[in-house]
């Protein structure tokens, strides 16, 4: 039965026998089928629906471009593309990288408090162990190209927020956002591959839970001169599933829920890779680091093997 049809039995059991009664109410329903779909209450599309209840603020701090508060309800969510069947997946790490997790140990990894790492390791994979903190390397770094690749759980629970979430967090303030994003609305910035509470993603290119998803990540820290003045602000490219969803991407500062930091005073150059903890068993595989430096920066024996082949 339709929702138009309900309303004319509903009308009918209130009595409404005489002809103007009759009249009015038909007034009344074609004044309703005016209204856009997704403003009755019956007739909302899935999509729609989606749109109006998916989580998000508008009491938060307006973000420095004056467009958006930091989480907007409002802010637009990224088109969806759906992304190519294989891209880096189990990419080869280049012979300059760091090899951060070969899905073997934990060598390159420490608790937050510097301390055994509880997370658990089957079949190649790490996975996260809820109640047991976020991990972090043991190492730093400045600029750098990142391999990482991440699945959320198959089994779905939750939605928002509370569904597949975690982060890779750089140098513990910059996050890239981790986050079960297929068919699971929530704010824009707070979405899979967002630059988290600043940027959504150019699209989302997010694979369906359990399956696994690739970040490869260019980062650009932050720098200040002498006088602490900021000369170069954090900037990121991302490709998530061989996708760019964000272009040398400029932070307005550090990230964090419902707010975000600045470049007022120096701050961190370099700083550990650190995978958070929210409670969700999400994996991750085949990490692996290397460092980019300027152009002409090349290591003293590379620079003599480039001057012995110049001469020859």
């Amino acid at each position: 039965m339709t929702h138009r049809t309900k309303r004319l039995f509903a009308l009918s059991a209130l009595g409404l026998a005489s002809l103007g009664g009759f009249a009015a109410a038909v007034s009344a329903l074609a004044a309703d089928d005016a209204k856009p779909a997704d403003a009755k209450s019956g007739d909302a599309t899935p999509a729609a629906a989606a749109e109006k209840k998916h989580e998000g603020y508008t009491d938060t701090p307006m973000q420095p471009n004056g467009k958006w508060h930091v989480h907007d309800v409002n802010r637009p969510l990224p088109k969806v593309v759906t992304p190519g069947k294989q891209f880096s997946q189990k990419a080869d790490a280049p012979s300059d990288a760091v090899v951060l997790f070969d899905g073997k140990d934990f060598s390159k990894w420490q608790s937050g408090n510097g301390g055994e790492v509880k997370w658990k390791i089957e079949n190649g994979y790490m996975e996260v162990v809820p109640k047991t903190g976020i991990i972090r390397t043991k190492d730093k770094f400045g600029d750098f190209q990142l391999h990482l690749e991440f699945a959320t759980p198959e089994q779905v629970v939750g939605n928002g927020q509370g569904r597949g979430n975690n982060g890779v967090n750089i140098y513990g303030q910059y996050e890239i956002q981790v986050l079960d994003s297929y068919n699971n609305p929530t704010y824009a910035d707070g979405g899979a591959s967002a630059l988290y509470g600043q940027y959504p993603p150019l699209v989302n290119a997010s694979r369906p839970p359990g399956e696994w998803q690739t970040y490869d990540i260019v980062f650009e820290g932050p720098k200040w001169d002498e006088s602490g003045k900021n000369t170069r602000k954090a900037s990121v490219t991302v490709l998530h599933n061989g996708v760019v969803v964000h272009n040398k991407t400029e932070a307005f500062g550090p990230t964090t829920h419902r707010n975000f930091g600045n470049y007022d005073k120096p701050g961190r150059t370099s700083g550990p890779i650190e995978l958070y903890e929210h409670g969700n068993p999400v994996r991750f595989r085949n990490i692996w680091i290397r460092e980019v430096k300027p152009y002409d920066s090349a290591d003293d024996k590379t620079s003599e093997k480039g001057t012995a082949a110049r001469a020859e």
